[in-house]
């Protein structure tokens, strides 16, 4: 990254004080971790790359309050960082490759690991997308699933211009505020999520049809549409039409079958 404003950008995004203790997922040479540093209780920089180890400890030597850790976050317990810092909020800060960043936060979203929030850098398109409302293009599984556990803030555009090496596609920075309890209660919360994932499997579908196509229920065409109706809805309505508490609703009836 090039652009100082950027880095700015995220450190704000992110609203790092010294209540907090940050999670920085893969810190590079460091340059945002000693950002964080200046405002964090503590940072804890989580770097797989072990050749980079070294560089780190020489980038950050200055700073007394840095942890740097050569590990796969993934496999890491974050509940035990939390147990150790119990007076503080756990803050994820992560500037990534992309195709790890959405594993890396659903994983920490559908395992429910202690943070207050996670702020990162993605590709756009996947930040619209977390971002989405119903009835957009934009909106999806993705969309619903994220705003289930968070409140989504897209804080900047980032061209790709800002870049060495230029990459092919932009960025946005966004910060998902972990929600206390999550959107709505269902009585099974996987299977909100199979509904979910099976009424944008073939967006072009009705949400009638995708249920039916699915297999996933012992149910004829006459059965989905009757429970459709019976919680208001149209036999041609689209996934994309519904919000998080109509598929909420729809998971419950359908959870008998």
């Amino acid at each position: 990254m090039i652009d100082e404003h950027v880095l700015n950008k995220i450190v704000e995004a992110a609203d790092i004080d010294e209540n907090d203790v940050v999670i920085e997922i893969g810190p590079g040479i460091g340059t945002l971790t000693c950002e964080l540093a200046k405002r964090a209780f503590k940072v804890i920089a989580v770097e797989i790359d072990k050749t980079l180890i070294p560089v780190l400890e020489d980038t950050l030597s200055e700073y007394n309050n840095i942890d740097i850790i050569n590990n796969d976050i993934l496999k890491m317990d974050i509940n035990e960082i939390a147990e150790n810092y119990k007076e503080k909020n756990i803050k994820v800060v992560a500037n990534l490759p992309y195709y790890i960043t959405t594993p890396i936060i659903m994983g920490m979203l559908e395992n429910r690991v202690p943070v207050k929030s996670i702020t990162v850098m993605i590709q756009k398109e996947v930040a619209y997308r977390m971002k989405a409302d119903t009835s957009t293009k934009d909106y999806g599984s993705l969309s619903l699933i994220v705003q289930y556990y968070c409140d989504v803030y897209l804080a900047a555009n980032v061209p790709m211009n800002c870049f060495i090496p230029r990459p092919s596609v932009d960025s946005a920075v966004i910060r998902l505020t972990v929600k206390e309890n999550p959107s709505v209660f269902v009585d099974d919360e996987k299977l909100l999520f199979k509904i979910i994932k099976i009424a944008f499997s073939q967006r072009r579908k009705t949400l009638l049809n995708c249920i039916y196509n699915s297999g996933e229920f012992n149910l004829s065409k006459s059965d989905i549409i009757k429970i459709l109706n019976n919680l208001g809805f149209e036999e041609s309505i689209r996934g994309e039409k519904l919000k998080i508490e109509d598929f909420a609703i729809l998971s419950d009836a359908l959870s008998q079958y």
